[in-house]
């Protein structure tokens, strides 16, 4: 028999309890207590259950970063069901895909993406419930019965049920819905709250990241809730919003992609920025270019420690933990309860600083895809989750992440890592943002290609570029075509999306 402790839930509920009247989430100048998360959820969680939702059964969440989406995300946990959060973005056809593949029986949708979500839940049949900043809207979702009792205590889980389904988007096919236990994401919230960010209630937290991504979710919104830290929310990443925000709310605690914290940095309102407050700075996602971080260090006077890890595990697997060594460029070391190593193609390990794939294994590896056990028995064959992430490992046990396995330009039978690449173009002065890639060659296979951004008033030509990349790097590294883009196209926490930058078409 599963318990209410074992409830993720739980720790709401003794936050609640213990510090009913901290701030848990703060926004446009508003705190919501922890007392006032609690009974919103419990609340809500009565009326999923008066609804028909009963534990183990799936609850989407199609909604921005606003307090609805914690009350909905804890309300959906006490009741005992499933959660299934969704990228606001995504159109009519993946919603479709969403809900039909997970069976979520109500979807808690922000009003900008109703028609979306309703055109998506005609398969599936799922109930969309609208909401407003705080939670559904009056008489969106009730039975018009006596007001349901609220489930002040969570429902009796197991550890090793499923709390959360996380979908991944896969570089190709259809995405895969990574199955997070109870466990999985109490105890990484834990170790980002204690090991890492070493939080207390007396933290404010930077909440820019989406909630619906599990960065945002578990090292911002959970990792907060265990201790009682305050997490003060964007509805959507805004450099001059998060700017304010760490003034007014004396951030003590950032929480980023790299591109959240260039944008900071590059934007004209950062020059009167009192960072005084901020303490540690955390970035994940993909690689911090060192130009970015030296240059945000500088100017705010604050140290950024970078971390890896994926939604299959919960999500961090390693960082550069306080209290050892920080080696910038490097993803740290393993974090407790979670091994890490670097393999070959038949799983062996690889001598220090070869290159090999990173498989990882612990408490933060996911339970499997839902529904899907051939990806399941591909991804972890042996107990080990293979990341697809190529990397190096030194002797202190610091990993280097090189490239995505995917990413990989094979260039006349040379191996080149588009990361290394771009490390080298961000040395320049007028690159704002850059992706390197492949571009087909017949003669060697694969080219190496560039799409820069350029700063504002710049003069630099391509061949610039090129040049100045030919003179820093071996020869068959270097880009041998540069082409200039308004943005790069990004994905929902501003991570790059490499995969979706394309050379323009020869003449």
């Amino acid at each position: 028999m599963g318990s209410a402790d074992s409830n993720l839930a739980s720790a709401l509920v003794r936050t609640a309890s213990t510090m009913p009247d901290r701030p848990a989430l703060k926004i446009n100048g508003q705190d919501i207590t922890y007392q006032q998360l609690h009974a919103m959820s419990a609340k809500l969680a009565g009326t999923l259950r008066a609804n028909g939702i009963e534990p183990g059964d799936r609850v989407a969440l199609i909604l921005p970063n606003v307090p609805a989406f914690p009350v909905a995300f804890f309300a959906t946990l006490l009741a005992g069901g499933v959660v299934v959060p969704m990228n606001p973005l995504l159109k009519s056809g993946e919603i479709d895909f969403f809900f039909t593949n997970s069976g979520a029986k109500v979807a808690f949708v922000w009003p900008d993406f109703v028609d979306e979500a309703t055109k998506g839940a005609v398969n599936s049949g799922t109930t969309i419930v609208q909401c407003g900043p705080m939670g559904p809207d009056e008489g969106a979702f009730g039975t018009g019965e006596p007001i349901p009792e609220p489930i002040v205590v969570p429902a009796d889980r197991e550890g090793d049920d499923t709390a959360i389904i996380l979908y991944t988007s896969g570089t190709t096919g259809r995405p895969k819905g990574a199955e997070l236990t109870h466990d999985n994401v109490s105890l990484n919230a834990m170790r980002c709250a204690e090991v890492i960010q070493e939080l207390t209630e007396d933290d404010v937290i930077m909440g820019c990241l989406p909630l619906f991504h599990v960065f945002g979710l578990v090292v911002g919104l959970n990792a907060a809730v265990r201790v009682g830290a305050s997490l003060a929310l964007i509805p959507r990443f805004d450099p001059a919003a998060a700017i304010k925000v760490i003034g007014d709310e004396k951030v003590t605690v950032m929480q980023g992609v790299p591109t959240m914290y260039a944008a900071i940095l590059n934007h004209p309102d950062s020059d009167s920025l009192d960072a005084s407050s901020l303490r540690v700075c955390a970035s994940g996602g993909s690689a911090m270019p060192l130009e970015v971080m030296k240059a945000f260090e500088e100017k705010f006077g604050c140290m950024i420690l970078e971390g890896y890890g994926l939604s299959e595990t919960s999500p961090v697997a390693s960082f550069n933990l306080p209290g050892h060594e920080r080696k910038p460029g490097t993803i740290g070391l393993a974090i407790p309860g979670c091994e890490m190593r670097v393999i070959d193609i038949d799983g062996a390990e690889v001598e220090h600083g070869e290159v090999g794939e990173i498989a990882i294994r612990g408490d933060n590896v996911m339970k499997g895809y839902w529904a899907n056990p051939e990806a399941t028995a591909e991804a972890i064959p042996d107990g080990w989750f293979r990341t697809g992430d190529m990397a190096t490992q030194d002797d202190e046990g610091y990993f280097t992440i090189v490239d995505r396995k995917k990413d990989m330009i094979l260039r006349g039978g040379m191996n080149v890592y588009p990361r290394e690449v771009e490390e080298v173009i961000y040395q320049h002065p007028d690159i704002l943002e850059v992706a390197v890639v492949a571009v087909p060659d017949d003669l060697l296979g694969e080219q190496v290609g560039a799409g820069v951004v350029l700063r504002e008033g710049s003069t630099a030509t391509t061949d610039d570029i090129i040049a100045f990349t030919k003179e820093r790097i071996a020869a068959y590294k270097y880009p041998r075509s540069v082409w200039l883009l308004d943005a790069l196209p990004k994905g929902p926490t501003g991570k790059i999306l490499r995969r979706e930058v394309k050379a323009p078409a020869a003449d």
